[in-house]
């Protein structure tokens, strides 16, 4: 643990004007991102006597060796400065807003020439209009489904769209009139866009001006004895009532408002936000946060709207980096004031409420009212609101009871039982997998804080010495601990976004520096490669050798500052560097049964990239290896001659004849195959190259990992017991 007094800014160094902050790590990790009105009042509170501060953090000053700051002019350049770093370095002890769920919203993508409705979820795409969160998918299709009487745009993917247009006959929907069918020139484009306009008009709240209008046309074609057409139009205008009315009025003079509600306790918090449009709720969405710094509630509320609404700046920007026209940019500004309510009613105020006002309003491109609801039907959907995030805590305790505590407790455990100086935040497993010595894949998985975090994970093909594979399980691991520190020490270097201070003899090891204080510029070079960071702890698959390999690697790159331990599988021991005798924990160890999420992590991931080598190698055709030769002629080749067999006997004359085929490909082709007659591990028609001496039915007589040199068969690799987590 670091002594905040050794990296505390001098005396007067600090500006008084408003700005952003960073402390990072010893290895220049940013670990906290915050903004202050006053940078030196609010950076002198981290620096007071560590026993005055919160136990938070208490924990995030110590793990710190370093704090920069941004000046920038106004606070509300600030907030979107704090925004945009939250959002680009992760900052372990800044709050961290979960989704409860991946919520799926209604889309229509206005961008394309023939815009589809469908369900979408994740990441927000430029000139695409939302609708929802909506609670279930299928509450999404049956929406869709009434509407598609009064509104037939397209829902077909881009293939059955592109096949339809082919084929001249439209798909299902466009025979029972669920379609307009503008695959087969039933309706114009700009007509169909036009329509999926009226569409977004309706799911926006423009519904009364389609009930008229339908209303209209019916009684225009009752007076005109046309029967079956006004019976159809109102049978339209229920559909339309139906879809209405399962958004019930919640908030009279169709207000427009995001109604949040926060329920929680010194560790956690469950956030939830109803989403009111045309004075109805139009969807619902919430998150769950544990409490990794000291916050009050007016503080979560200001990063969740910082979150919340973040995303319409970025949505903004991908889209002027898209290239969009006037009309898919227009799109963009609709749906950005769509996703900025004229009314955000919160629990409690953020701690400047003018400012982050401010902020909102430059983000809708209008006036933005931030403030909680006292009186009236407002104030009663809030309580709603918070019953309803009440409600998902209790679930989340219910799901997960116990799981930061747990999560703490088995870092602890394992802090103890290796005689590590401080608990292993970031954990690091290393696993081999190949088939009898083929296809030697090794799979590299980060646990932060007790969970998996899959964004870093990282595979490696074994090569060995001569670029056929490691002679062992142990080389292999050799060579995979030595390729990883070994980016890890030449990213180190190479980070320019950092400035280090060598002159300080206390080094975190070999090849790293401590980070000096100070003022940064707000725009730096990229974020630093994710191999800049090295584990707290290594855990490797395997006993004493894999150990020994692994912790010769670090000693022959010179990486002191890195824990190393090795779980066998057939006792669950715990081997550390050197040691005759292995570390036992206790079968109901938390910390144990850490180590077995993470070492069967490691298998999973081990045997996903194995099997995928292995199909590409044995679905590989002696074809793939021919300069100039793309999938295109490659399938025309074999169309034409039926085999790789009939290829190889042709001359190049008839090989030149292929459509598409030239002198000098069809010359190469015969080169490329003229040696390959009888090699070792091709087919026997020669059509693919299985590359497995004396493989079985599945291609392989063996899979497994490198469990001390041993190899399971491809059954056991598969088998319940071998996928762990």
């Amino acid at each position: 643990m670091a002594d905040p007094a050794t990296y505390r800014p001098k005396p007067g160094e600090i500006p008084t004007s408003p700005g952003v902050y960073r402390f990072r790590d010893a290895h220049g990790r940013v670990i906290y991102v915050g903004k202050a009105k006053n940078l030196r009042a609010r950076l002198s509170n981290y620096f007071q006597d560590v026993a005055h501060l919160h136990h938070r953090t208490q924990s995030m000053v110590t793990t710190a060796a370093s704090v920069e700051w941004t000046v920038v002019g106004t606070e509300v350049e600030a907030l979107a400065l704090e925004y945009s770093w939250i959002k680009e370095y992760d900052p372990r002890f800044n709050v961290k807003y979960r989704d409860d769920k991946s919520y799926p919203y209604l889309a229509v993508t206005m961008a394309e020439e023939v815009p589809r409705a469908q369900v979408m979820r994740g990441a927000k795409r430029p000139g695409t209009r939302y609708f929802g969160p909506y609670g279930h998918a299928w509450a999404i299709r049956e929406t869709l489904d009434l509407l598609l009487r009064v509104f037939p745009i397209r829902t077909c993917s881009a293939g059955v769209y592109r096949r339809a247009h082919q084929t001249g006959r439209p798909c299902l929907l466009g025979y029972i009139d669920k379609c307009s069918a503008p695959c087969v020139g039933r309706i114009g484009v700009d007509e169909h866009k036009q329509l999926a306009q009226d569409f977004c008009d309706f799911m926006a709240g423009d519904t009364q001006r389609f009930e008229r209008r339908l209303t209209a046309r019916m009684n225009e074609a009752a007076a005109s004895m046309e029967y079956e057409q006004a019976a159809r139009l109102r049978d339209d205008i229920q559909a339309l009532r139906r879809a209405t009315e399962k958004n019930a009025v919640v908030l009279p003079d169709a207000t427009d408002a995001d109604v949040f509600a926060l329920a929680g306790d010194e560790l956690e918090a469950a956030v939830q936000v109803f989403h009111v449009r045309g004075g109805r709720i139009r969807g619902q969405r919430g998150w769950v946060v544990e409490k990794v710094e000291d916050v009050t509630d007016a503080e979560l509320v200001e990063h969740l709207l910082q979150q919340v609404y973040g995303a319409v700046e970025d949505a903004r920007t991908a889209a002027e980096d898209a290239g969009l026209d006037a009309e898919g940019r227009t799109a963009a500004r609709r749906e950005a004031r769509g996703a900025v309510p004229r009314e955000v009613l919160v629990p409690v105020l953020p701690p400047d409420p003018e400012q982050m006002s401010a902020w909102l309003t430059g983000l809708r491109g209008a006036r933005v009212e931030l403030r909680v609801p006292q009186r009236g039907d407002k104030r009663e959907l809030a309580a709603t609101v918070k019953a309803n995030a009440e409600h998902a805590l209790n679930l989340h305790r219910t799901r997960r009871a116990g799981d930061l505590t747990t999560r703490s407790q088995a870092l602890r455990e394992i802090q103890e039982a290796l005689g590590l100086e401080s608990a292993p935040l970031r954990i690091e497993c290393y696993d081999i997998s190949h088939t009898q010595g083929t296809y030697q894949s090794a799979s590299m998985v980060v646990f932060e804080d007790g969970l998996p975090r899959k964004s870093e994970y990282r595979t490696f093909s074994v090569r060995g010495p001569e670029g056929d594979g490691a002679r062992d399980d142990t080389a292999a691991m050799h060579e995979v601990i030595t390729r990883r520190f070994r980016r890890y020490l030449a990213d180190r270097l190479a980070a320019g976004d950092v400035e280090l201070d060598d002159s300080d003899d206390d080094r975190a090891g070999a090849g790293t520096a401590r980070p000096r204080s100070g003022e940064v510029p707000a725009e730096e070079p990229g974020e630093r490669k994710r191999f800049a960071y090295p584990p707290n702890l290594v855990v490797v698959d395997g006993g004493p050798p894999q150990v020994a390999a692994a912790q010769r690697a670090l000693d022959e790159l010179g990486v002191t500052d890195v824990a190393l331990c090795g779980l066998a599988k057939r006792l669950e021991e715990v081997w550390l560097p050197g040691e005759d005798y292995p570390v036992i924990l206790q079968r109901s160890s938390e910390g144990l049964y850490l180590l077995q999420r993470v070492r069967d992590e490691a298998h999973r991931f081990a045997i996903t990239q194995h099997r995928r080598r292995r199909s590409k190698g044995m679905t590989a055709s002696a074809l793939d290896d021919v300069p100039g030769l793309g999938p295109t002629r490659r399938k025309a080749l074999l169309s034409t001659f039926g085999s790789v067999k009939r290829l190889r006997a042709a001359s190049v004359d008839e090989i030149a004849q292929v459509r598409g085929m030239g002198r000098r490909t069809a010359e190469a082709v015969v080169a490329a195959l003229g040696g390959t007659a009888g090699a070792a591990g091709a087919a026997p028609d020669g059509e693919v190259a299985d590359g497995t001496a004396g493989a079985g039915p599945d291609g392989a007589p063996g899979s497994g990992t490198s469990d001390a040199g041993s190899a399971a068969t491809d059954r056991d690799a598969v088998g319940p017991g071998m996928l762990g987590a």
